[in-house]
């Protein structure tokens, strides 16, 4: 059988994975500077834990994993013949993959609530899954580098997680617009068009605006029961582009009023021309989660066709779910899988000269390739990224070799090389080689 990997998932070469890191060591600098503290939770979390957390479409894209052994023995047997797969995940899956850090971030914090310092702030490096149609930019297995703290509804933290988004976006050279939006807002328009009771389904279509069009979006609230005069109203909210528009029309509604208060704190902390890429207030942002109730984030990246590569939001009680009521948090993502795509594209990746291979070692038989393992341990101990050849076999093999590998540097060491100390250093790209001292061959390299 040819082999295969499951769709929505990929491998990565060495070169990607090196590439790869640079996005993570980039962020995770970042994440240590502003004072935030690493975990790590499983890969999978108990259905209980995950179901009900994200919306009606969030749980559609939870990833289930059966019961171990003979998982069909406690099954529902009338769901089994009525063929009902929603009665019967309960009696035959208990766990699931985790769609996201921050639901098992809260989770976290509620079963070690003794243990952390409140406000407690944390960062999380790991992958996640969602069963999504695969797309460009879009997996079912993929990274998350999630940054939050808890235990404190203060706006300073929105105003450092712009900043966070900021810099790291600045450092990995990627242009991008970092849009801020509040749900309280977005409750204020439910409120103003007279539809609260219909919230979800409001913000469930406008989070769809940038795929499919304020008229895709019109079509969704229709078809969810929204009536048109209350559609008409949302649409003429919509179009106001600043928070000063924004005031009036939401003057009947505390709740919009507030999260417009909230915002104007958030750009007063940030200033005005001082970050390196645009923030700006967008109020069709959305955010489908349903866990999220003040400030919310995306990111976009400029000069390419992307959806967003970030996001986030502040979220009142996502611990009162697991029984500890009034924990607020507010927290952002990186979406790393999508970052690498743009920074490939736009070829903003450096050639990162401290993860080469900087030389190769070659040796013409068995004496010399001793003599040439003991050097190599000596260019190891200095620093330099260096390997061997495995065996004295034909030397157009072990140059062959040296290229594939795009290794600046070939070593090559026979009985008289061994007999006078100096190596024959040799230079892959100009082919010029000149012998050496192994002292002098280290200090060239580290050059």
């Amino acid at each position: 059988m040819k082999p295969s990997i499951p769709k929505g998932t990929r491998d990565f070469s060495p070169e990607e994975v090196n590439k790869r890191n640079y996005i993570f060591d980039t962020v995770r600098e970042v994440f240590v500077r502003y004072g935030y503290q690493p975990i790590e939770t499983p890969a999978m979390e108990n259905l209980s834990t995950l179901t009900g957390k994200y919306g009606e479409e969030g749980d559609k894209l939870l990833f289930k994993v059966l019961n171990n052994g003979d998982f069909l023995a406690k099954a529902d047997e009338k769901a089994l013949d009525n063929r009902d797969s929603n009665q019967l995940i309960p009696s035959i899956s208990k766990r699931g993959l985790r769609y996201d850090l921050t639901v098992p971030f809260a989770r976290y914090v509620v079963m070690r609530q003794h243990e952390v310092t409140f406000p407690f702030k944390r960062y999380q490096i790991q992958p996640v899954w969602r069963a999504d149609r695969p797309q460009r930019g879009r997996y079912q297995e993929f990274y998350q580098c999630d940054v939050d703290v808890v235990g404190s509804d203060a706006l300073v933290y929105e105003a450092e997680l712009a900043q966070i988004y900021d810099e790291v976006f600045a450092r990995l050279g990627l242009e991008v617009a970092i849009k801020i939006n509040n749900r309280k807002v977005l409750a204020g328009i439910a409120e103003a068009a007279g539809i609260s009771d219909s919230f979800m389904d409001m913000t469930i279509a406008i989070d769809k605006l940038d795929k499919i069009g304020m008229e895709g979006v019109e079509k969704e609230m229709a078809g969810r029961g929204i009536p048109p005069a209350a559609i008409d109203t949302i649409k003429t909210i919509l179009q106001a582009k600043s928070l000063e528009k924004l005031k009036p029309l939401l003057a009947n509604s505390a709740t919009g009023l507030k999260g417009v208060e909230e915002l104007e704190v958030v750009f007063d902390y940030l200033g005005i021309g001082e970050t390196a890429n645009e923030i700006t207030f967008d109020i069709t942002l959305a955010r489908g989660l349903s866990y999220y109730t003040g400030c919310i984030f995306e990111v976009q990246a400029k000069g390419v066709q992307m959806g967003s590569i970030g996001g986030g939001g502040r979220y009142d009680d996502l611990t009162g779910v697991f029984g500890m009521p009034g924990i607020s948090g507010v927290g952002v993502s990186f979406g790393a899988e999508r970052i690498f795509d743009v920074m490939e594209e736009l070829k903003l990746f450096p050639e990162d000269s401290a993860i080469r291979l900087k030389a190769v070692f070659l040796a013409f038989d068995d004496a010399s390739h001793r003599y040439a393992f003991r050097c190599l341990r000596k260019l190891r101990a200095a620093g330099i990224n260096a390997e061997i050849y495995p065996e004295p076999t034909k030397m157009g093999k072990q140059f062959k070799y040296v290229d594939k590998r795009n290794a600046p540097y070939a070593i090559v060491i026979g009985s008289n090389e061994m007999a006078t100390g100096e190596l024959a250093f040799k230079n892959m790209k100009t082919g010029e080689q000149e012998g050496l001292k192994l002292e002098e061959i280290i200090e060239r390299l580290k050059g």
